[in-house]
């Protein structure tokens, strides 16, 4: 067995034509056929078999099987070899949603300054579902998300440390700006002003609007919370917000939720449970913790 074994392997499982994987790795065809032969030899059992009078060919149960520990092998491998290409400049990957860093980040930043450790940091800013895959495929080390539900999966240590509630914001010339809450429900007709998908508020959003059976009338996506609130500030729309995003300067109407069964912004500090971490990713990780728990909410 080796590696390549494994790669033709999976591609196949996906191609089922041992002709395009062929193709897709530039080696023959022989040598595809080859490599299956030796792992069901290995394993004692058929992964593969040709229907030849539909010219197809039929990925057998055990073989759907070793894909699913393959493609976890295969994972792994590609974040080894990211590690072990970045292990000698220990640089800090660290990955972070724009509206969680505008509020947390700069108390980070101050205390990186402090310890030396600020030459070190490469950042990375998108929503939070970009930045979880970043931190699966060893692109990033740390990251600060947002999520809807606590992160469990077992590829990850999640250390959740607040919480914030969403809001409803609207311009100060709005019809609903004179209430001081709403159901949402009652959001029906308006227009929304919503972060780009893959942002936690757009998930936020979108469960709202199902447990209230509409679908909202979205007239503009942005990444950019400033572009949001200036647009709603104008009065173009209205935006469903976290309370850690809404500053007291901020120029809109502020209305509570009033539903029983809505969503909570949660912020975890993320990292990957099978990082080595070496002690300057220990200086780091805690820096992050004494900066992001002494940040009032």
């Amino acid at each position: 067995m080796n590696i390549k074994d494994f790669e033709y392997f999976h591609k196949l499982v996906k191609e089922k034509n041992f002709s395009k994987v062929a193709q897709s790795f530039s080696v023959s065809q022989p040598t595809v056929t080859l490599a299956i032969k030796r792992l069901e030899e290995e394993f004692k059992t058929t992964f593969f078999i040709r229907d030849r009078s539909h010219k197809e060919l039929i990925v057998t149960p055990s073989g759907y099987q070793f894909d699913q520990h393959l493609t976890v092998i295969l994972n792994e491998l590609a974040i080894a070899k990211k590690e072990a290409a970045r292990a000698d400049q220990e640089k800090l990957l660290f990955g972070l949603p724009p509206i969680i860093g505008n509020y947390f980040f700069p108390k980070i930043v101050a205390n990186l300054i402090s310890t030396g450790l600020i030459e070190q940091l490469e950042t990375k800013e998108a929503g939070s579902e970009a930045l979880l895959k970043l931190l699966l495929d060893g692109s990033i080390d740390f990251c600060l998300l947002g999520s809807l539900a606590p992160l469990t999966q077992e590829s990850l240590i999640a250390d959740t440390f607040a919480k914030t509630p969403f809001k409803i914001i609207v311009g100060k010339q709005h019809p609903l700006a004179i209430k001081k809450a709403i159901h949402f429900s009652e959001l029906k007709n308006e227009r929304f002003i919503v972060h780009t998908e893959g942002f936690i508020h757009d998930k936020a959003l979108k469960m709202l609007a199902r447990h209230n059976h509409f679908k909202p009338d979205i007239i503009y996506r942005t990444n950019y919370v400033h572009v949001l609130k200036s647009m709603v500030e104008s009065n173009t729309g209205i935006a469903c917000l976290a309370d850690l995003a809404i500053a007291p300067n901020d120029n809109f109407a502020v209305l509570d939720l009033l539903d029983e069964d809505q969503p909570e912004f949660l912020l975890s500090i993320v990292r990957r449970s099978t990082q080595y971490m070496t002690p300057t990713k220990e200086k780091l990780l805690k820096i992050i913790h004494e900066s992001v728990y002494h940040t009032p909410l």
